[in-house]
Parts: C-alpha cells; sequence; structure tokens
C-alpha cells in the first residue's frame, strides 16, 4: 500500500469519526445571532462579538460581523451569557443575561455610538424567549424543571408534561416510576411508534433490547421537538434530544432518593372482590431508585468531568387467579 493511499485512508476513517460527533455537538446547543448598527441605522462590518458564559470550558467565543453587519455564534452549551460588542472609536456595548437553551438561537442585535474606548454601555432587559431563526416546535425541559416536578425522572414520565402528548395506551402515567424508561406518544396525530429517542443527538433507541437505562443525574435538559423537525430527524414523529452534563470550573453534585413500599401503599381489594375469589391484589414489595452525579475541574478552564451512578430495585407481588365456576375479576386495581 502506498503512502498516498495510507493518507486517504486516514482522511476517510477521520471523516468518518468527526462527522457523527459534529452532528451531536449541533444537536445538544444553542446559537447567538443578530445584526450590528450604529446610531442612524447603518449596519457596521467589523464589529468584534464574543459571547461569554460559565457554561463554556474556553469562557468567551468570538466572531467578527461580516459585510452587511450580521454574525452568528454558534455551537454554544445551554447556560447564561453574556454578549460584547466592540470596535476602535466606538463604545463598547453590553448584553447580559441571556438565557441559552438547546436548540434557541438568541437575536441578539448590537447598537453601537461613536465614544471612548473604555466607555461601556450595558443593556439588561428581557432575554429573547421567541426564535425568530427556527421554525423547529419545540418544548425544553430544563435542568431548573426536571429538579422540580413531583414525578419520577424516568423520561416515559418526563413526557407527561408535554402539552397535547398522546400515549395511546402504552405504559406511560406511572407516579411511582416503577414502569419501563419508554413511554411513547405521539402529537398532532403523529403514530408513537415514529418518536425516536437522542442522547447527545445519537439515537438510543438500539439500545432499548439491551438493558440500557437512562440516569436522570446526567440530563442538563430535554428537548422535545414535536412539529417541523430538522433534517437530522430519522422519522417523522415526536424527536427527544436528552442533553447531558458536563463539568465546570466548580465542584458540584447531585443525589436523588425514590422508595417505596408496602406500608406506603394500598390496594382496592374490597369485600366485593374477596366474594368473587380473588385473595390478594397485586403490591409493591419495595422499590428503590437510588443515583448521584459529580462534576468539576480536572485542570481548571482545559478539562472537565462528570460521572454519574445509578441503583435500582424492584420487588412487586402479583395476584394469580385458578379457572374456576367463580365470576371472572380483574386482578390489576383501578
Amino acid at each position: 500500500m502506498t503512502v498516498h493511499r495510507i493518507a486517504r485512508l486516514v482522511v476517510v476513517v477521520g471523516c468518518l469519526v468527526l462527522l457523527p460527533a459534529l452532528a451531536w455537538a449541533q444537536a445538544e446547543s444553542g446559537a447567538i445571532a443578530g445584526v450590528v448598527r450604529d446610531t442612524s441605522g447603518a449596519v457596521m462590518p467589523g464589529v468584534t462579538v464574543e459571547a461569554a458564559s460559565p457554561a463554556l470550558i474556553e469562557k468567551v467565543r468570538s466572531v467578527v460581523t461580516d459585510s452587511q453587519g450580521l454574525y452568528r455564534i454558534v455551537d454554544l452549551r445551554p447556560g447564561s451569557y453574556t454578549v460584547t460588542f466592540t470596535l476602535p472609536g466606538f463604545s463598547t456595548y453590553k448584553r447580559d443575561g441571556i438565557e441559552l437553551t438547546t436548540g434557541f438561537t438568541a437575536t441578539v442585535n448590537g447598537d453601537m455610538k461613536v465614544g471612548a474606548l473604555e466607555e461601556t454601555v450595558t443593556v439588561s432587559g428581557a432575554a429573547p424567549i421567541v426564535d425568530t431563526q427556527n421554525v423547529q416546535q419545540q418544548t425544553t425541559l430544563t435542568r431548573a424543571l426536571l429538579d422540580a416536578v413531583p414525578t419520577s425522572r424516568r423520561p416515559s414520565q418526563l413526557l407527561t408534561l408535554i402539552v397535547g402528548a398522546d400515549a395511546q395506551g402504552t405504559n406511560f402515567h406511572d407516579v411511582g416510576g416503577v414502569g419501563t424508561d419508554r413511554g411513547f406518544f405521539g402529537v398532532h396525530g403523529q403514530k408513537p411508534d415514529d418518536m425516536t429517542f437522542n442522547f447527545a443527538g445519537m439515537d438510543s433507541r438500539v439500545f432499548s433490547g439491551g438493558g440500557f437505562q437512562y440516569n436522570a443525574h446526567t440530563f442538563e435538559e430535554v428537548v422535545v421537538e414535536t412539529a417541523a423537525g430538522s433534517a437530522e430527524a430519522t422519522t417523522g414523529g415526536v424527536q427527544i434530544n436528552i442533553i447531558p452534563k458536563d463539568g465546570g470550573n466548580i465542584f458540584s453534585g447531585t443525589v436523588s432518593t425514590e422508595l417505596t413500599g408496602p406500608k406506603l401503599s394500598s390496594d382496592n381489594l374490597n369485600d366485593n372482590l374477596r366474594a368473587r375469589g380473588l385473595t390478594a391484589a397485586p403490591s409493591v414489595r419495595k422499590y428503590y431508585d437510588v443515583g448521584g452525579g459529580v462534576g468539576g475541574p480536572i485542570k481548571r478552564d482545559k478539562l472537565w468531568f462528570f460521572s454519574a451512578a445509578r441503583a435500582e430495585d424492584t420487588s412487586t407481588r402479583w395476584a394469580i387467579t385458578t379457572t374456576s365456576d367463580r365470576a371472572p375479576c380483574s386482578t390489576s386495581p383501578t
């Protein structure tokens, strides 16, 4: 094999490795875009635009406006951002409190005026909440919401928060969290079977038969795309994209425990059911779901880590009936 063939093979393999990684990065990031003008309304090319956030390992990401005064900063992790506009001969213009979520493009325009370099104009106001640059219809379940909702953190339970979700008979409503990790549903008449679970942009449906279980402590946020999906979607149904956490310059962690047992639950076994031959009802003997996660810096501003673990155990008792001349009865609580 010649040197040229080896070089071509290396390039091809490198593309195969890097392209999926780039696609996943786009699937778990947002963007900030806009136009920069002066006080007369004329567009301003050559303005340096910086987006700063603790969510970025490099702290700041910058671009320069083009000939039409437009800019776009992509591949930004979810978090709070400050956008700064600078150009020699003009006052520095700053917008803070820009909250960015996955798949959201925040429109932040800059208004520059002539002034000293040391002069800074800081604008604090409501962050953009309407994405005017994308047509996708999506709902973002933020980390704050995930921590606040009084339900289990299984993806199938989180999907009950989506307006208009139609489970169509799947194991979906599960207050105790002892059902499956996945509940399929549709919106706007979509087929539930067309729904896709993605973890960091990677289709994770293939893991469903291999014992793959989600750990909610790894979730930074969950994005549910219900209509007008992007070209990356493999089906026409709902797209679920779970955005994983990463570390930071500060050590932090979370711990949670969910448990139940016979003393914390009851059944609907009554005299009428006993008279019909039912002597016991299904019950939970024990159930626990313990998990946690921790992240932080290995080298500040250079290398972060995040790790999580989860342990779960379930023991249930089922009522078994035998064929007899008694009237049939249900073994499932109603």
